[in-house]
Order: structure tokens, then sequence, then C-alpha cells
């Protein structure tokens, strides 16, 4: 019989081992000490750890495999082992996250050597069987990676359970409202705080869950009179202006966002609208497929869309923070409505239980038009 310290030791080698990732190419990089001048195999393979660590830019590691054959040159044996650099897993903890984050900047890696390898992701992560596998096969035979970044050339060999670093490949050609502005760091918008200035001179009632949240001031209320009324006028299309002056936003990536929506519980969610979509087929889903996306595309920047609502939700509550300027009791309701609906059914119930949550009842959820075959849990 196991004891529980015995458990406990087991599993904490268990995450021992699947640290550490970071070392796997360096040795590679280090036998290429007669390319270059002397000590610039060396110099580069004592940046690999820094580019692997569980918290680095995903795509780092990619311009270091570039700089890897522009420094050393194109032998073979250099392009093999920057080809393994690309295809390295970066550290991960699946106690803090779920789900890797890929590179999403199309023009890297530069080198056409480098280009159609995709890495490997921790045996945690939900489909990594499918995605490691890919992995090992794009190192004998690059997939095509022609206009796309590492991140589109795995979704487009089937996996996609990933959060997405640097810039998205196309997601400056349709977002010109707005979208385009953010492929930096995702903190500048032009979306004005006017609704959300005017909301916040309400008195804000703290949002436990869609059952908890029971009573709003006076003029919380007019704000939910006013809101009501543009979500039924979005119900339909999804393309309408709302209360913030902040126009329609159609995007081939993130799709319809209709505009700045104002809390009906007021509740200041600073320049963004915390509201979630659960549509068929997202980002190239298979039919009849139902996953969850946050509308706003400021808050939906990195993330896309995932099966698991708790993976979206997580995200809306960490842009609220570090990017949309929201009030502390704003990020709070959303840590609560996260709590109670994170774990909850995966289909429309719980789309609409989070949006009624945060004070958008009634709002769209298929604000795309998606085919509705299959889709559950929603009238």
């Amino acid at each position: 019989m196991y004891t529980k310290a015995t458990i406990l030791s087991a599993l904490l080698a268990a995450a021992e081992a699947r640290f550490g990732q970071e070392q796997i190419p360096v040795a590679d990089i280090q036998a290429l000490s007669n390319f270059g001048n002397p000590g610039q195999a060396a110099t580069l393979a004592g940046s690999v750890p820094g580019v692997l660590l569980a918290a680095a830019n995903p795509c780092n590691k990619l311009t270091l495999a570039d700089e890897i054959v522009s420094t050393l040159g194109n032998d073979p044996s250099v392009i093999s082992a920057a080809q393994k650099l690309v295809s390295a897993e970066q550290n991960f903890n699946p106690f803090a996250v779920s789900i890797p984050n890929i590179c999403g900047d199309a023009s890297l890696p530069a080198t056409e050597s480098l280009r159609g390898i995709v890495p490997l992701v921790d045996p945690a992560v939900t489909g990594s069987d499918t995605e490691n596998a890919n992995s090992a096969t794009s190192l004998q035979s690059p997939f095509d990676a022609t206009g796309l970044s590492v991140a589109d050339v795995m979704k487009a060999q089937g996996f996609s359970n990933f959060t997405i670093a640097g810039a998205a490949a196309g997601a400056s050609s349709g977002a010109s409202n707005g979208n385009a502005a953010n492929t930096g760091s995702g903190s500048a918008t032009t979306t004005s705080s006017a609704a959300a200035a005017t909301t916040s001179s309400a008195t804000k009632t703290k949002c436990k869950g869609s059952s908890k949240a029971s009573s709003t001031s006076a003029a919380a209320v007019a704000t939910s009179a006013a809101a009501s009324n543009n979500n039924s006028n979005n119900s339909s299309s999804g393309s309408s202006t709302t209360a913030a002056g902040a126009g329609a936003v159609s995007d081939p990536v993130t799709g319809t966002f209709a505009g700045f929506q104002a809390s009906s519980l007021g509740l200041d969610f600073g320049t963004c609208t915390p509201t979630v979509k659960f549509e068929e087929s997202l980002n190239g889903r298979k039919a009849g497929e139902f996953t969850f996306q946050a509308q706003d595309p400021v808050v939906n920047k990195g993330q896309q869309e995932a099966l698991n609502p708790n993976i979206i939700f997580n995200r809306i509550c960490d842009q609220l923070r570090n990017v949309c300027g929201a009030a502390d009791d704003a990020i709070a309701a959303c840590k609560s409505a996260q709590a109670d609906l994170g774990g909850g059914a995966k289909d429309a119930t719980t789309a609409d239980a989070w949006n009624t949550a945060l004070g958008f009842a009634g709002t769209n959820i298929n604000p795309d038009n998606a085919p509705q075959a299959g889709l559950v849990g929603h009238t």
C-alpha cells in the first residue's frame, strides 16, 4: 500500500522530469565549435536555456535558431542543431498553466531550412500525442509553412490547444478598427472609455456568479436597461455600434465584435467588454465541434478559442488586469465568475451564464452566425 509520502514523491519526480527541457538542445550546439569564430558556438549554446524557460517568449527561440545559422554557417550539422532547437519543447509547468505558448510571427524562423518544423509540447497537454508525432515528422520532412507562423502550421496539422505570442498571421488584415494597433504589446486600444466612466459613477456591485449578483443601485438599473437594448440590437447580426463608440470589428481570426458595451451591474471593465461566444468550427475546428472564445479582440489577443471554458475565463480575467485597466471590483467579479463557472458544462448555458454574471445578459453568443447544428443548452 502506497503512503501519502510515496505518492507525493512520485508526483514531484514526474513534475521535475518535465522541467529541464531547456538543457536538451545545448549539447548539439556546443558541439559546433569547429564552425564560426572561436567561442561563438559556446556563446550561442549558452543562450539556449534562456529562450526555453517557461516564461520566455516562444518567438525568441526561433530568432536564436536563425542566429545560429547566420553565425555558424549552413553546414548540415549546423542546420540540424538549429532545427532541433526549433522543435524543442519549451519548459512548461502544468500546475500553473494548462496549455503551451507558441510563436505566431509568420516571419520566424527566417531561415528557409528551419521553416515547417513544429515543437514538442508537454505530455500533460490535451492533444500532445498528435503534436509530438507531428514534431518528429517535421524534423524529417518539414510541413508547408509558406506565409505561415509556427502556430499556423501546428493548427494546419491538427493541433491548436495553445496560446499565441508575437504577431498572429493575418491579425492585422481585417482589424482596422482598433485591433491592428494592438499587434505589439496589446495594451493600446482606440476604444472610448466614456461609457465606462459613466457606469463607474454608479454604485458597483461585486458579482459572485450568475445567481449571486441580485441587487444593483438605481443607476445600475438604468444602465441595465440601456445595455439590454444594445444587446437586443446586436442579437441578430452582432454588427451594430454600441455605447462607447468603438465600431464593429470583423476579423478572420477573432471574428465579429460589436464594440464596447457597459456592464449592467455597474462594474468598470475599463476599455474592454469581457463577453464570450460559443460557436461551431472556430479557427478551423471540425464541423459539430463547439468552443468558447472571448468576443473583444483586445481581450482575445493571444488566446484564440478553447474547448475548456475555464481557459477562456482565465484569459479574460488576466487581460482585464494587464491590458484593459479594469477596476479591482470588476476583476474580483471576473475571478468569482470563473470560480463558479470555469468547471461548468461545455455548452451554451455556460457562455450565457458567464455573460449574465458580469452584467451582459442577452449577449449574442454566435455573433459570427456560425452553423448551429448540434448546439445544446441555448434557445
